[in-house]
């Protein structure tokens, strides 16, 4: 897969299939979620519980509920964030982010836009790619046992 995207960041309320007011995402989200998602933060490396999850599963979008991710493509990649290889088929789209100075690829929410981390070209193979992801942008459903 190659790190394409388009310029600037996505926009936050058109364009995708799940929208809401900014109020309504303020109601539905923590305040952390709401500045991940929303504004495009990023958590501390290592505060999230998801950076651990070893269990076979699916990572979702905290937004909209999206499935982003299984778990057999997660890898620990030595960060503070969770880390995968490659997200499900469609999940995620991608732009390009200039901010603090750098040239970065920023991933997103394909079903509502909402800002979950980056991607990077220093991942495992086969992909060769690292999505660099804010745990608190995602719920994690695990498989029955």
């Amino acid at each position: 897969m190659a790190l394409t995207g388009m310029s600037g960041a996505p926009p936050q309320d058109e364009g995708f299939p799940f929208r809401l007011t900014d109020a309504e995402w303020r109601e539905r989200l923590t305040p952390e979620q709401y500045t991940v998602l929303r504004g495009h933060g990023t958590e501390r490396a290592g505060s999230c519980a998801l950076n651990y999850e070893k269990r076979a599963g699916t990572f979702s979008c905290a937004g909209c509920g999206q499935p982003l991710f299984r778990s057999h493509k997660k890898f620990e990649s030595g960060t503070g964030w969770p880390s995968f290889d490659q997200p499900l088929e469609g999940a995620v789209g991608t732009s390009e982010d200039f901010k603090f100075g750098m040239h970065r690829i920023e991933v997103h929410c394909a079903h509502c836009g909402g800002h979950l981390g980056h991607v990077f070209p220093d991942g495992p193979p086969p992909t060769g790619l690292r999505y660099c992801i804010n745990g608190v942008a995602m719920d994690f459903e695990a498989e029955p046992a």
